[in-house]
């Protein structure tokens, strides 16, 4: 397919002009997504500090294709941003599906809002403003999908949180775990540390079976085991 005006003026300043070939032939031949995507994604970069943090066209896609394998009714995602994730990742709910989103900075609540409204989900993702700490007990759910993409001193915290609700055979996603490749390299960055913490952790998690991705910033999917006896080996 080949790239709209609008996909040449977004993604290429935001990604092609730092990733290697392999990486912008990689995104040339992605599906693209739909517009509101590209709008939700210029207006982060207009109105955040930080627009870096958005998941962007390459990942959301693939979040969107994991949701659709999953076909989940519940998804817990913890850190909304500017909501491009939760747009991606509620395109695989089922018709009775809800997607509950939760994010600390509720100066943010204007955009997310009105981009879930723009793209017709507002009757399926649910957004919570606060701290998971204090959001995430009180949500009566079992969930079949997580994503965290939050602070990433708190990821540890968050999976503890996370996972008791996610059911078994569920998955869990973790964003950023590579940390611009800082956890990989040993480099005493604060948040490399924290990730590195939690990989470690996860990876000597029993009740999971896990696979580090080398998408962007690095992916963690998890999928917590059915039952005890389950092995990673077999």
């Amino acid at each position: 397919m080949q790239e709209s005006n609008l996909t040449a003026r977004i993604i290429n300043p935001i990604f092609m002009a730092t990733e290697d070939k392999q990486q912008q032939y990689c995104l040339q031949h992605s599906t693209s997504p739909n517009p509101l995507l590209y709008e939700l994604e210029r207006d982060t970069h207009l109105q955040t500090l930080q627009p870096q943090m958005l998941s962007g066209s390459f990942q959301g896609m693939f979040l969107k294709m994991i949701s659709q394998m999953i076909r989940p009714r519940r998804i817990l995602e913890i850190g909304t941003f500017t909501g491009y994730s939760a747009i991606c990742l509620a395109q695989g709910l089922t018709t009775d599906g809800q997607l509950h989103t939760v994010e600390a900075n509720d100066e943010l609540a204007p955009i997310i809002n009105r981009y879930i409204r723009l793209a017709g989900l507002e009757h399926q993702i649910v957004l919570h403003l606060g701290d998971a700490s204090a959001v995430v007990p009180a949500l009566d759910e079992v969930f079949d999908l997580v994503f965290l993409d939050a602070g990433k001193m708190d990821y540890s915290a968050h999976y503890h949180l996370a996972l008791p609700k996610l059911r078994p055979g569920g998955f869990l996603l973790a964003d950023n775990v590579l940390w611009d490749g800082k956890v990989a390299q040993n480099d005493k960055d604060a948040s490399a540390q924290a990730l590195r913490d939690f990989n470690a952790m996860v990876q000597a998690d029993d009740r999971v079976e896990n696979v580090l991705l080398p998408l962007r910033d690095g992916l963690m999917l998890v999928r917590r085991k059915e039952h005890e006896s389950d092995t990673q080996n077999l």
